[in-house]
């Protein structure tokens, strides 16, 4: 089934009408969307914080399973207008009862058109994309100030992993402070993105002051334990036997933290075809252009100054 319009994927398969799109990500969500699938909830004490991407930025506390997750009707938060969903759950198996007065939520929305979301990172998506929202509330973390991480597990191509890449930038209008963009990318053959700013939030509305640094660790395969394979993803790309997986962990040892507000949150765009393109904001552009015209008109203005002065000049009458 296809939306008006007949949108076609660069792979040949026709490409759902948004609201479709959205259905079938809810079929598989929180566990296969678009071939991401998210695993773990991590834990980390943050008093001894390792600062080398490969290890495990601290000593790891015992990690929630969100397959032991148990999760709210769909259909409550289920936004045709906003095409939007919101999936909340919390272990089912609470021993510590850290969960009693919180949750874990995905919030899953598809776009109709290109712009941008309202609040950071503010990720440029268009049409027949869609944003993956994560948000950690009111849990009680195992430490006084502990780091939390994802887990996130995702198909390769052949015997390779996705390969993943670093872009920086001028401008940081969008998302104050940060320059870079993160993105995981496949062939040609079935090309696909995930895009994600390396910043998450210690508050609702983010912003610098609760802006987390994101630290991605390299990809490895994941054929040592066995996945599971949604239908959705079954349906895009096919039987997968090659996996794998990476994590990510938000925040540091010092500056804001999720200790701050028992809050977290972190957003990636996913699609398939070529990623969106960041082109300099309109701001950026401005400062540019004075930046770069300023000195021209500085001379322009000097010039000027230099030819009525020679002009008065040579009006001079000697009275001789």
């Amino acid at each position: 089934m296809c939306g008006y319009g007949e949108h076609c994927w660069g792979w040949g398969h026709c490409a759902p009408n948004p609201m479709l799109l959205l259905l079938s990500l809810l079929s598989a969500a929180p566990f296969g969307l678009l071939g991401e699938e998210t695993r773990q909830l991590l834990e980390f004490d943050s008093t001894n914080v390792s600062t080398t991407a490969a290890e495990p930025p601290g000593k790891p506390y015992p990690p929630y399973s969100l397959a032991e997750f148990s999760w709210n009707n769909i259909t409550d938060s289920l936004d045709p207008a906003t095409l939007s969903a919101t999936f909340q759950g919390h272990p089912t198996r609470d021993l510590t009862r850290a969960f009693a007065n919180g949750s874990l939520a995905f919030r899953v929305q598809a776009f109709s058109r290109s712009g941008r979301p309202a609040q950071p990172p503010r990720l440029l998506h268009t049409a027949d994309t869609c944003q993956l929202e994560v948000a950690l509330a009111g849990a009680s973390p195992q430490g006084n100030r502990s780091l939390f991480g994802l887990e996130i597990a995702t198909f390769g191509q052949g015997p390779d992993c996705p390969s993943m890449q670093e872009q920086h930038s001028i401008d940081d209008e969008y998302a104050p402070a940060v320059f870079q963009l993160d993105q995981l990318l496949w062939g040609s053959l079935l090309p696909g993105f995930v895009q994600w700013r390396p910043v998450a939030y210690s508050q609702k509305q983010g912003g610098r002051e609760s802006a987390l640094p994101c630290q991605a660790s390299p990809l490895h395969s994941a054929l040592a334990y066995p996945l599971p394979q949604s239908p959705i993803v079954r349906a895009f790309f096919g039987p997968q036997n090659n996996f794998c997986a990476f994590n990510l962990t938000f925040g540091a040892s010092t500056g804001p933290g999720y200790w701050d507000q028992h809050y977290l949150s972190w957003s990636m765009l996913m699609g398939v075809g070529p990623p969106p393109m960041d082109a300099l904001s309109p701001l950026v552009l401005g400062i540019m252009a004075v930046a770069l015209g300023a000195p021209g008109l500085i001379l322009l203005g000097g010039g000027l100054v230099l030819l009525l002065h020679h002009k008065q000049y040579s009006e001079y009458q000697s009275i001789n």
